[in-house]
């Protein structure tokens, strides 16, 4: 397989507790790895640094074979990296189309506002449209944001980070705050993802749902990797079961 992105001996800390301690995991082209480990194990400091919202203290992210490590968010974006919230954070003063507008007009100019009035305003339209029909949001598009249910804004954060393009999408958590039958549909729908060409990486405490449709999973426990490979084979080792539930 062809990696993708990588990082390598991240290490960060948040008054003198590390949350990153020699993190190192590669990540492969088209595939879904779930990254799960018990409360505090540094799953979110992960996805964190790696889109560029967090630096690590020493170590480096390399994404298609580029060191990103020292780049901003919106650099790495452009490169090809997308992620999402756990907390949805759509701009309420927009529709819901209008919301992924301007994620769609991203790359085709300097400033991706211009998607709601400039000459691609009909393109990135289209193409808002179609990624909102494809998540089940396309009876919505004209709504606001604010009159969408909960599981419905969740669709909302993926499909504006699908309009992005992303080569690699980072997803924080997006079945959390979801009744049992919202989080399988998102997860059916997320796991489609890399049927388009987009790699995904999942950050989810619920297991039942990541054990069913990743292919690969990264265990973190205190800042670093205790395990990795398939699901079932590393969910049945004892030092996986005991970082969760402190027995074997």
């Amino acid at each position: 397989m062809t990696v993708l992105a990588r990082i390598d001996d991240l290490y960060i800390s948040f008054g003198g507790v590390a949350a990153a301690n020699g993190m190192s995991f590669a990540v492969n082209t088209g595939e879904f790895l779930a990254v799960i480990g018990p409360n505090g194990a540094g799953k979110t400091t992960a996805l964190r640094m790696v889109a560029g919202i967090l630096q690590p203290d020493s170590g480096r992210i390399i994404f298609n074979d580029r060191d990103v490590t020292s780049l901003p968010t919106h650099v790495r974006a452009r490169l090809g990296l997308g992620f999402t919230h756990q907390v949805v954070r759509p701009f309420y003063s927009f529709s819901t189309i209008e919301n992924v507008m301007i994620a769609a007009g991203h790359r085709q100019t300097e400033s991706p506002w211009r998607a709601l009035a400039g000459r691609s305003r009909e393109e990135a339209r289209m193409k808002a449209a179609a990624i909102l029909e494809h998540i089940g949001l396309g009876e919505q598009i004209d709504k606001s944001p604010r009159a969408l249910p909960l599981g419905q804004r969740k669709r909302l954060e993926v499909a504006r980070a699908i309009a992005l393009e992303p080569r690699l999408l980072l997803l924080d958590e997006p079945l959390a705050g979801l009744s049992s039958a919202e989080a399988a549909t998102m997860a059916d729908l997320i796991r489609t993802l890399p049927a388009s060409g987009i790699t995904v990486v999942l950050v989810e405490h619920n297991l039942g749902e990541v054990l069913r449709v990743a292919d690969r999973i990264v265990v973190l426990d205190a800042g670093k990797v205790l395990a990795e490979g398939a699901p079932k084979e590393v969910m049945a080792r004892d030092d996986v079961r005991q970082a969760y539930t402190g027995v074997v």
